[in-house]
């Protein structure tokens, strides 16, 4: 199964995370399909800049995202609640 789900990077204790379309049962900051977006917690307001389309598209085929990046979207209007 394809999620949407936040892998990591950044330096120690400044994450960043990119929203990316992955295979369920590849590792958090493994191999990925397609990069979707970015996320940036650290900032007042949070910094998001995401590829709608693309998240459409692969909510379309049957990905799933992660509770955290689906309240991401949901915050972003890309999806309803």
């Amino acid at each position: 199964m394809v999620k949407i789900r936040l892998q990591r990077f950044g330096a120690h204790k400044a994450p960043k995370y990119r929203i990316v379309a992955a295979d369920s049962r590849s590792p958090r900051d493994g191999k990925f399909l397609e990069i979707l977006g970015t996320y940036n917690p650290k900032t007042n307001p949070a910094e998001v800049t995401l590829n709608a389309d693309a998240i459409k598209a692969w909510i379309a085929k049957g990905a799933q995202p992660t509770v955290t990046v689906k309240n991401i979207l949901v915050a972003n209007n890309v999806i309803s609640k």
